[in-house]
């Protein structure tokens, strides 16, 4: 084929690939009189040039959008002096979401018969390997609809499984394996931000800090399977009698020593939900040989702090050590509170 022809034929292809890409209608204008061929993945054979005509504005309406054609491999071919073919590999990128149909390769034959003054396509053969169309379409785009919702609806599935077991992790995370309370890292995390609020409303940020008198002996005396069940008990009393409010945080400091952070209460507040506790505790009656009263028993230190900018959260937690230490030494299963 001379340089002049192949120059027709790539031309007369890149018209047509314009045309079509661009949903344009004045495509069917293109079109022979004597007309036959096949479109996208449908079974429907065209016979005539007004059903070749209705086919390809049904594929305009069906996408209206332009679309986009990257063109992998081209052929052209001289068949006669009025007949030329060009054969195209190419992929079709649609104007919606499309992991899919994009990959398939298009296959097109297109033959162009010179008629009077112009050159008409007389044939268009268009096929994608990708299943029948459903009847009243041109490509299979309700059948990508459809995997596209089965892939929106999969990757929502995952998405919230994802969610919910990372859920489970922060759960984990943050949970004394123990007791289940909330353990020391999420305690520390819940006072700076409990602190730093605090500081800019002004507001006052009690801690309670508790510690089992004598728990040594107890585990020598009992065993630690027995001084495991000791402080779960006790953390379950903590968490009901400690933690009722909303932003209330009860939790496992470390060894036998617990805390109840209390924002936005003041230090008689702070005090009355000690002597709750301590009630608590007292009134499960658990058994402790050897110990100054018999039972379980727990010392308390309470302070509370109205942050200011200087300060650090360590403070309202060395305040409140120190109190529960002056607890202990004051006989142990009693309530101290910190100065201000």
């Amino acid at each position: 084929m001379s340089p002049e022809r192949q120059r027709l034929v790539r031309l007369l292809f890149d018209e047509y690939i314009e045309m079509y890409a661009a949903r344009d209608a004045r495509l069917v204008t293109r079109f022979s009189d004597d007309f036959s061929g096949f479109a996208g993945s449908s079974d429907q054979l065209i016979k005539s040039r007004s059903d070749w005509v209705d086919v390809t504005l049904q594929d305009f309406a069906q996408v209206p959008g332009r679309i986009g054609i990257d063109v992998v491999d081209i052929f052209p071919q001289e068949l006669s002096d009025d007949v030329v073919a060009v054969t195209a590999f190419f992929h079709i990128h649609l104007p919606m979401p499309d992991v899919v149909f994009a990959r398939e390769t298009v296959r097109l034959v297109l033959l162009f018969r010179h008629e009077g003054d112009d050159w008409k396509i007389a044939h268009s053969s268009f096929s994608i390997p990708y299943g029948l169309a459903c009847e009243g379409e041109v490509f299979p785009v309700g059948r990508l609809q459809q995997r596209n919702l089965e892939l929106e609806a999969l990757v929502e599935e995952r998405t919230q499984a994802l969610a919910e077991a990372n859920q489970r992790l922060q759960l984990i995370s943050n949970t004394d394996g123990l007791t289940g309370i909330a353990n020391r890292r999420h305690f520390d995390q819940t006072l700076a931000h409990e602190w730093a609020r605090a500081q800019r409303a002004r507001t006052p940020l009690s801690l309670i800090m508790l510690d089992v008198d004598v728990f040594k002996h107890f585990n020598d005396h009992y065993g630690h399977l027995a001084g495991d069940k000791c402080l779960q008990t006790l953390a379950l009393t903590l968490a009901q009698t400690g933690g009722r409010r909303d932003g209330d945080l009860v939790a496992r400091f470390g060894g036998e020593e617990f805390v109840a952070l209390l924002p936005a209460s003041d230090a008689p507040a702070a005090l009355e939900v000690a002597r709750q506790i301590q009630h608590a505790v007292q009134s499960l009656a658990l058994p402790h040989e050897g110990a100054p009263f018999g039972i379980v028993t727990v010392s308390f230190g309470v302070a509370t702090v109205v942050p200011e900018r200087d300060q650090a959260p360590e403070e309202l937690v060395r305040r409140a050590d120190r109190a529960m230490y002056q607890a202990k030494q004051s006989g142990r299963n009693c309530i101290v509170v910190a100065p201000d």
